[in-house]
């Protein structure tokens, strides 16, 4: 089974994020793009889920306001969604980062987690669909069974 690399399951601790997010905070308004990125790529890596959500906040700011860092932050873009159980989103952003850079192992393997989920849950819908169909056969069963037995 195809795994995230292991720089994007590694959070970084809570030092080097709060180094990160200092700078952020100290360059206020003015806060500069590079910063802003480096806050966002450690704000992704953590293992948080409101983390990960400030992060992707983040590069979507950085992508609709800074087109000549679209690149960059496609891949954690597409990594912070799939974290987050996004997966069109995810595949999205992994999609055109592929487009451009086909060869991209990590966009690549990334791809196919995107899809296993997608297919794992797509089969766990599908299955908990089935279990309320034959619960609902099986009590529809049993109610008329019982309406015949009262006549």
């Amino acid at each position: 089974m195809t795994q995230l690399p292991l720089d994007a399951e590694t959070p970084l601790n809570p030092a080097e994020l709060n180094v990160l997010r200092a700078q952020y905070e100290k360059e206020g308004e003015m806060v500069g793009v590079q910063t802003k990125f480096n806050y966002a790529w450690g704000l992704v890596k953590s293992n948080v889920r409101a983390d990960q959500h400030l992060g992707v906040m983040l590069l979507s700011e950085i992508f609709r306001t800074s087109p000549e860092r679209r690149r960059e932050c496609l891949y954690y873009l597409a990594l912070g969604n799939y974290k987050l159980g996004n997966y069109a989103q995810a595949r999205k952003y992994n999609d055109a980062l592929l487009e451009n850079e086909p060869a991209n192992l990590q966009a690549a393997n990334l791809r196919t987690l995107i899809d296993d989920k997608v297919t794992k849950e797509g089969l766990m819908g599908v299955a908990i669909i089935s279990g309320v169909a034959v619960a609902a056969g099986v009590i529809g069963g049993v109610l008329l069974r019982n309406l015949g037995r009262k006549r």
